[in-house]
């Protein structure tokens, strides 16, 4: 049994990681508000836009959606792996790059290249895979614009053919607790079928060819930006999660070294009285 200083040494060490692990997940929970508040609201319009341009592009005839609808036969792929910049959020990084990983295998056979958005992403990587660029920045000061200039790359890179098809993996926010890997294609615009669309008798101004054109370039910076924006919040609910996680064991970790303690004190004591217990009958005999 470990003396009384070492347990009472251990005992302070655990306190301290506990309110570590408390401060950071309040931290957490007040980030996750904000994120949450801002995912929700956006989520509506993202849905809206994308409608609007399969209903406009359902009623035209031809290929509506140009360069970035062009399907070309599978050789070079881009995956956009969205993490964080931190760690301490459980396996939110790690199911990503599990998942870009069994995406890699999927293409067995051809050129398969990542875009790291996130640092931790970035980091794992870059070991096993040729990370073509690394905006860990981004999540410095999350904005639209900051997003939109990754997807106009990305855009570029698809219409000057470097690539065939781009993904996207992210962590997308279900709740503070939950969230779940997803992968989206980014490019080329998924055909859209017969009787999706929905007939609504409008007057267009300017043409709807030209409202298309202009929504599909918007419709992509919107997708990449909801993905970043879904990862941004889920960092956050599963920082909070694990760290609320970490607190309740460092709390149960420090009740049991304080029974240790009472237990390692009272025998001490015992041990003390029966000593002297002891010389008193030696010293009356």
């Amino acid at each position: 049994m470990a003396n009384l200083k070492e347990i009472r040494n251990r005992i302070s060490s655990v306190q301290s990681t506990m309110q570590i692990t408390s401060a950071m997940k309040m931290v957490s929970a007040a980030k996750l508000k904000k994120a949450q508040d801002a995912i929700t609201a956006m989520r509506p319009y993202a849905e809206k836009l994308t409608e609007l341009l399969q209903n406009l592009s359902a009623t035209l005839e031809g290929n509506t959606g140009g360069a970035f609808a062009e399907q070309r036969e599978v050789n070079k792929v881009l995956i956009v792996a969205v993490t964080s910049n931190r760690g301490l959020c459980g396996a939110f990084n790690a199911n990503v790059i599990k998942e870009v990983k069994n995406r890699v295998n999927f293409y067995q056979g051809k050129q398969v290249d990542v875009v790291s958005i996130g640092k931790k992403g970035n980091d794992i990587l870059s070991k096993t895979n040729t990370i073509l660029a690394n905006y860990s920045s981004v999540f410095d000061d999350l904005t639209f614009d900051k997003v939109a200039d990754i997807a106009q790359v990305l855009m570029d890179k698809f219409v000057a053919a470097e690539y065939d098809k781009i993904e996207i993996v992210y962590n997308n926010f279900k709740n503070a607790a939950t969230q779940i890997v997803k992968t989206e294609q980014f490019l080329p615009l998924a055909p859209i079928a017969e009787g999706e669309a929905i007939a609504s008798d409008y007057i267009f101004e300017p043409s709807k060819e030209e409202i298309v054109s202009t929504l599909i370039p918007k419709s992509l910076e919107t997708q990449l930006y909801k993905s970043v924006r879904d990862s941004f919040a889920a960092e956050h609910g599963a920082r909070m999660t694990a760290m609320h996680k970490a607190t309740d064991n460092a709390t149960a970790l420090r009740n049991q070294l304080k029974l240790t303690y009472n237990k390692a004190r009272q025998a001490a004591i015992t041990g003390e009285i029966l000593e002297i217990v002891g010389g008193a009958e030696a010293l009356n005999g």
